[in-house]
């Protein structure tokens, strides 16, 4: 079964028919939100909203271990995170969609791991390719199908947040090889690979980073807005594509 975990302004997918919700229990506390189980284009979904509903929990704030435990604890094998980002390299401007291939961790003090147990032992995952390859064609086949164009492949950087970097922050990641910029990215790729979901990210880029294109001065935040919401019946689309390749 595969789900949805919307972020930034994707917290609900049009066109997803919802059966019911669930409020989930995990070893690591609650979920950001119920899991809601529903269809998506006839096929079977579920949905995870990653800062709640209402948009009320921080990046640095949301509970990863609970969120990608509860989609393994359904019955979800393939999760497709949904990222609003800032775009760093020139061709990654507002409204743009792509398809992560690699990610650079600059986050802190989060729970960025299953195995913190004693009786657990020690556990060093392979994280060369941190997004699955299988699923990030599938996302790139759907948006063709869709007629969506989208960009395969780039290096999404991770950080802390809540607030926005700062122009110099941003000439290091890109220094660092970075393309775009957010900051819900880790742990929820590596928490996926521990506990042996198959994850990808769909990254909609909703501004350019600080000091770059219109940023220069500084983010205009209602702006961010008007992308995300231009954006969204696009996602849809690759959505539907998504959901029905995989048959739920």
């Amino acid at each position: 079964m595969l789900a949805i975990i919307g972020g930034s302004g994707f917290a609900q997918i049009p066109g997803f028919k919802l059966d019911r919700r669930e409020v989930a229990r995990t070893p690591y506390g609650e979920p950001s939100s119920a899991l809601s189980f529903g269809e998506l284009a006839g096929h079977a979904v579920v949905l995870l909203a990653r800062h709640g509903y209402g948009h009320t929990i921080p990046p640095h704030q949301i509970n990863y271990r609970a969120n990608m435990w509860a989609l393994h604890a359904c019955g979800v094998t393939r999760v497709m995170g949904l990222a609003t980002v800032g775009g760093i390299r020139g061709d990654l401007a507002p409204g743009v969609l792509m398809v992560p291939d690699q990610i650079i961790d600059y986050t802190h003090g989060r729970s960025a791991t299953f195995f913190t147990l004693a009786d657990r032992g020690v556990h060093h995952i392979d994280f060369t390719l941190p997004y699955a390859t299988q699923l990030r064609r599938a996302c790139l086949d759907a948006a063709k199908r869709a007629g969506e164009p989208i960009i395969d492949g780039g290096v999404y950087a991770a950080t802390q947040g809540p607030r926005l970097e700062t122009a110099a922050e941003i000439n290091r990641l890109e220094r660092d090889g970075a393309d775009v910029v957010g900051m819900t990215g880790m742990p929820e790729a590596v928490l996926a690979r521990e506990i042996g979901l198959t994850y990808a990210a769909l990254a909609i880029v909703v501004n350019y980073a600080a000091g770059r294109g219109s940023s220069g001065t500084g983010i205009a935040m209602g702006e961010i807005a008007q992308v995300m919401q231009q954006s969204t019946g696009r996602v849809q689309r690759i959505l539907e594509q998504l959901a029905g390749e995989h048959g739920g």
